[in-house]
């Protein structure tokens, strides 16, 4: 039987694009007679609000979604990022990393290297003595993928190849994030037994990392649905940088949600959508 599930950040209002998301990641399931999951991936404590968990839950149902289980916050899950933290370090897969954000910034746009990708500046550095200093863990990309040999995954039904190396040596925790969105989404997917996961393309590279991941920590990989992002009549990917209007907006001005919902699934713009 499916299982899917939606796992917003509330760290911000939900908008269109989210909307889009979730009814997609809904219907599958509903189609299939299957479970829908709502998550809240509140591991960033810095920015996560509670008022924003609330207009989350106000906004989907406005949209007529339902789910099955009780909602899952990752904050109360610190524990299993832990331990999954600790079998790695303890395989000899992680490393801490001292980089400043700028010594980081500088270094991927390095005319030598990939611009983008982390170097490794850190990886083999003697850091005995130097553990009181602030630091990330960074997952050792070519130690992991010796480890866990080739890999694949389903994406709609296509077979991708796994190239992790492209993302380069990916931060698995920070001193202020215990565990980095890579890390806690492997991890909570497996936990809940999600069997599909609908997602933006926007977040298929991130994939490599997960399927690696699920390699090295023995867990299942679901199928992947990588849907094509919702824009807006300029061509623009509808987010919050670009003034998407948000479902909460909306819903208080008495637009109808289940309209709004039936317009995405037509991946029509509502009317009532204007970005102003």
């Amino acid at each position: 039987m499916i299982t899917s599930r939606f796992a917003p950040s509330p760290t911000g209002r939900l908008h269109l694009g989210h909307a889009f998301s979730a009814i997609r990641a809904h219907d599958l399931a509903r189609a299939e007679g299957g479970s829908f999951l709502l998550r809240i991936e509140d591991i960033d404590g810095t920015r996560s609000r509670a008022e924003h968990v609330q207009t989350i839950v106000a906004d989907l149902a406005w949209l007529g979604l339902t789910w099955d289980r009780p909602v899952v916050f990752q904050s109360e899950r610190l524990d299993r990022y832990a331990a999954a933290l600790q079998q790695l370090r303890g395989e000899g897969l992680l490393y801490p990393c001292f980089c400043t954000r700028s010594e980081i910034a500088e270094a991927m746009n390095a005319p030598h290297g990939p611009v983008g990708v982390y170097p490794g500046t850190c990886r083999g550095v003697d850091a005995r003595g130097r553990m009181d200093e602030p630091h990330c863990w960074r997952l050792d990309i070519a130690a992991a993928v010796a480890r866990a040999g080739p890999l694949d995954w389903n994406d709609g039904g296509e077979t991708i190849r796994v190239v992790p190396e492209e993302q380069g040596d990916v931060v698995l925790a920070r001193k202020d994030a215990p565990a980095s969105y890579h890390l806690a989404v492997t991890i909570d997917d497996a936990a809940q037994g999600v069997t599909d996961v609908v997602r933006g393309r926007d977040l298929f590279a991130a994939t490599h990392v997960h399927r690696l991941l699920q390699a090295l920590l023995g867990l299942p990989t679901p199928r992947y649905h990588h849907h094509e992002l919702l824009t807006g009549p300029d061509g623009e990917r509808l987010a919050k940088r670009h003034n998407a209007p948000t479902l909460t907006a909306l819903r208080e001005r008495g637009v109808d949600g289940r309209a709004v919902a039936d317009d995405l699934r037509r991946r029509q713009l509502p009317n009532d959508a204007s970005r102003t």
